[in-house]
């Protein structure tokens, strides 16, 4: 699908942004491979992995999702787009709310745009759980940031652009994460752990980036698409990172969740579960008549159903989240 294609993606020098670089790379042969961030430095960077003499399809383009101009500029050609660009730090989005409110809603807003624009084939937009019943201003804001990708199919007309979305938890071992955080504590033998009923779900780079590649081929306009991944409880991430280490009670933070949500109980009426993940299908009056989406093995969830870390079905133990601690973006 992606050979000899033009492919962008937004926030393109981010921890996601460079693996899921490594991995099209690895796997396609595409036209083009645009990469498209606001830090030069980065660019340079990854520039020094990736030198034009060896990776003549990658292309690297300054810019900002909030400037609408650049984005129409960025996407002429470009086929498929990954939109990948957002302020994503809980408290840095409490405390800059206008900022965040300026790169993850009105950014959606200018990809949606330049995409219908300029006839991009197919957008995907990466979420979170915090999308999913919101208690903080980063979820309240890609809660909207995904409204407005599915609604983006409503608005390309004839231009047959097709927006989805995928939502998946915090990923393991990256930034502002708590494996690193336990990782740097445990030189201290005191783990701060916020509250010891807390969950999470689990999910790698890799297996974030493999699960964002297979929905842009199958998507059909419209769907969130949720995974089916791990929980595990965070006092046993403490014992796996350090089991000899004190565990030092903080209580939570503001804006935390004691678990983690993907589909809440409200979306799970008009989601269908597959063998490997979800789709919370979009509220569109052509969907299911036109892709029949329960024929291909899709079948509808249980009254009062929600997918939550802390009720989930497969958890890792403390072995294999210690396999997984040396994992890195």
């Amino acid at each position: 699908m992606f050979n000899g294609q033009n492919i962008l993606i937004t926030g393109g020098t981010g921890s996601f942004g460079k693996k899921i670089v490594k991995t099209v790379l690895e796997l396609y042969k595409p036209r083009k491979l645009i990469i498209f961030s606001r830090d030069e430095l980065k660019q340079y960077e990854m520039a020094q992995t990736y030198p034009s003499s060896k990776y003549s399809c990658i292309r690297y383009f300054i810019g900002d999702v909030r400037d609408a101009a650049r984005l129409n500029e960025a996407f002429r050609g470009v086929d498929y787009v990954i939109h990948a660009a957002a302020l994503k730090q809980v408290p840095a989005c409490e405390y800059n709310p206008f900022e965040a409110i300026k790169t993850n809603v009105l950014g959606a807003q200018n990809v949606i745009g330049a995409a219908i624009a300029q006839k991009v084939k197919k957008v995907i937009a990466l979420s979170t759980d915090k999308a999913a019943n919101p208690v903080n201003l980063y979820g309240a804001t890609k809660l909207c940031s995904d409204k407005l990708f599915i609604a983006g199919n409503s608005m390309s007309g004839d231009a047959e652009t097709r927006f989805s979305v995928v939502r998946y938890g915090n990923v393991v071992g990256s930034r502002g994460s708590v494996i690193p955080f336990f990782l740097d504590r445990k030189k201290t033998g005191i783990l701060p752990v916020t509250d010891e009923r807390m969950t999470r779900f689990s999910i790698t780079l890799q297996e974030g980036v493999n699960f964002v590649l297979k929905n842009l081929e199958r998507m059909h306009g419209g769907e969130v698409f949720v995974p089916k991944i791990p929980s595990y409880r965070i006092l046993d991430v403490a014992k796996a990172v350090a089991p000899e280490a004190k565990v030092e009670i903080t209580g939570i933070r503001p804006g935390e969740k004691l678990h983690e949500l993907m589909i809440p109980e409200d979306e799970a009426r008009h989601t269908l579960e597959f063998e490997d993940y979800y789709i919370i299908q979009p509220d569109f009056h052509w969907w299911t008549k036109e892709y029949e989406l329960k024929s291909s093995g899709g079948k509808t969830c249980p009254d009062g159903f929600s997918y939550k870390s802390n009720t989930n079905e497969y958890w890792l133990t403390v072995d294999e989240i210690r396999k997984l601690i040396d994992v890195r973006p």
